[in-house]
């Protein structure tokens, strides 16, 4: 019975730790969850103060704090790091927000992520200043961009798409209405194509007319066209299209003007118009347009 029980608790602990293994490789939104997350988070909490101080990211205490600390807490002297304010746990990471003291910027925690990440054995460590004084680290504990998961929040809503992921684990969200216009740029296989049909295909759920302009005979947008309210395929026909588009532009200044305001957004729900978004693909092929008056 005791060599059975043996046996038994063996292969348990085997499978156990080959079941590890596997989902450390396989599934490591799993292997972070039950081992990483632990370990960072014990690690950080018990290393945090050292660790700030040998990347010179503390600074000297005020006179007050040094005066309380030699005369009422007999207590050395310790340098003040950032203070915790906050510690989160996801599943791809480790969020902790801290306050600044004195002294310190967020550029200085920045110019550390490559130390603090070897510190706590994280796969990266990224810096965000939330609010004046305040940043969030984001740490994560594998590489998310090996296998690409948006998170579960990150939805298409508004003029707001989220088209691709960032290696801190946040989703990276084109928002039309803060940045109406954008140029994306990149050499060759370096993902424009990708992220120009995730855009579509976000921005394809929401109540807004695309018009696409894809001068080498659209075999870009040709894909998209049953939802297209416009598709232009030849440098021509770009001309014509954009014709059109600046003629709806000049009337929606005028309707502007009728009422008074200076913003689309302004007006009232019943009068505003459905939002126009244009897709160039290749905008240097617009300029080989038949004359230099088109032009």
């Amino acid at each position: 019975m005791t060599d059975l029980s043996t046996v038994l608790e063996t292969t348990g602990a085997l499978a156990g730790a080959g079941g590890l293994g596997y989902a450390k490789v396989y599934a490591p939104r799993v292997y972070w969850s039950l081992v990483g997350l632990p370990v960072t988070w014990g690690r950080f909490s018990f290393t945090y103060r050292s660790t700030m101080d040998v990347c010179g990211l503390t600074v000297q205490p005020s006179r007050l704090r040094a005066f309380l600390a030699r005369n009422i807490a007999h207590t050395e002297v310790q340098p003040v790091p950032p203070k915790v304010r906050h510690i989160r746990g996801t599943s791809t990471g480790l969020r902790v927000t801290l306050r600044l003291p004195a002294g310190l910027e967020p550029a200085d925690l920045v110019a550390a992520s490559e130390r603090l990440r070897h510190a706590w054995g994280v796969h990266s460590v990224t810096v965000a200043e939330t609010k004046p004084g305040h940043v969030e680290l984001r740490m994560t504990g594998y590489d998310v961009l090996r296998r690409v998961r948006m998170p579960r929040r990150a939805r298409p809503e508004g003029l707001s798409v989220p088209v691709a992921l960032r290696e801190d684990g946040t989703a990276f969200v084109r928002d039309y209405r803060q940045i109406p216009m954008a140029l994306t740029l990149g050499a060759n296989n370096s993902g424009k194509s990708v992220y120009q049909r995730n855009l579509i295909k976000g921005l394809a759920k929401l109540p807004v007319a695309l018009v696409g302009i894809d001068c080498k005979r659209g075999v870009e947008h040709s894909a998209y066209a049953a939802r297209l309210s416009a598709l232009a395929t030849t440098p021509d026909d770009s001309a014509s299209l954009l014709d059109v588009l600046v003629g709806e532009m000049e009337s929606r200044f005028d309707l502007l003007s009728l009422q008074g305001v200076s913003d689309v957004w302004e007006l009232p729900a019943g009068l505003r118009p459905v939002p126009v978004i244009v897709l160039v693909d290749e905008v240097a092929e617009l300029f080989l347009i038949s004359s230099k008056k088109d032009e």
